[in-house]
């Protein structure tokens, strides 16, 4: 029997338009680039975590909470999940916000987020933006978001910042550098 060596790390998601899918399967990339076993599975197809070390979790965040399908699967995998280290990330509007009053609120770690970061023991959560469409959006929205420093719409994401974050999950694993470096979407 062999020993396997390389860490093993979930990458379990929950999305609403596919930004998060998208960051998950990019931080996927980065990690197997850089020599981890990695799974990728949305939370209703998550695998077994018994052979996983490490676990990331990402979901959109709706109403200032995670989305159901994660709130589900920490609840029915708590002890699990308490026994491996975890790392978690959400993608909504907030980062994308600029202006004193948008990059404050931008800041503030919703309590429910808070509450399922707090239940886990997580290692590290990130927030990050993901895409904001003008379309079906009301025009009092619209407003708020531009009142609150939304400077652009579409895919807001920050690359740069969301790559950095992997690699410091991966050198957190005492990965190499990778062979070839993955691009975003």
């Amino acid at each position: 029997m062999t020993q396997h060596t390389s860490p093993r790390v979930s990458v379990v998601y929950a999305s609403a338009q596919g930004s998060t899918r998208e960051i998950a399967e990019f931080l996927a990339a980065n990690l197997t680039a850089r020599g981890a076993t990695v799974e990728v599975a949305d939370a209703e197809h998550a695998p077994d975590l018994s052979r996983f070390d490490t676990v990331v979790i990402g979901s959109a965040v709706h109403n200032m909470a995670l989305l159901p399908e994660i709130e589900e699967y920490v609840r029915s995998h708590r002890d699990e999940l308490n026994a491996r280290t975890v790392w978690l990330f959400s993608v909504g509007l907030g980062p994308a916000l600029k202006g004193p009053i948008g990059r404050r609120l931008g800041r503030v770690v919703p309590k429910k987020i808070a509450a399922v970061r707090d239940s886990l023991g997580t290692h590290e959560y990130r927030a990050f933006a993901g895409h904001y469409e003008r379309a079906g959006v009301s025009l009092p929205a619209r407003a708020l978001f531009r009142l609150m420093g939304g400077t652009r719409y579409g895919d807001v994401r920050d690359w740069h910042a969301i790559t950095a974050w992997s690699d410091s999950i991966a050198d957190s694993l005492r990965l190499p550098e990778p062979q070839a470096i993955p691009t975003h979407p």
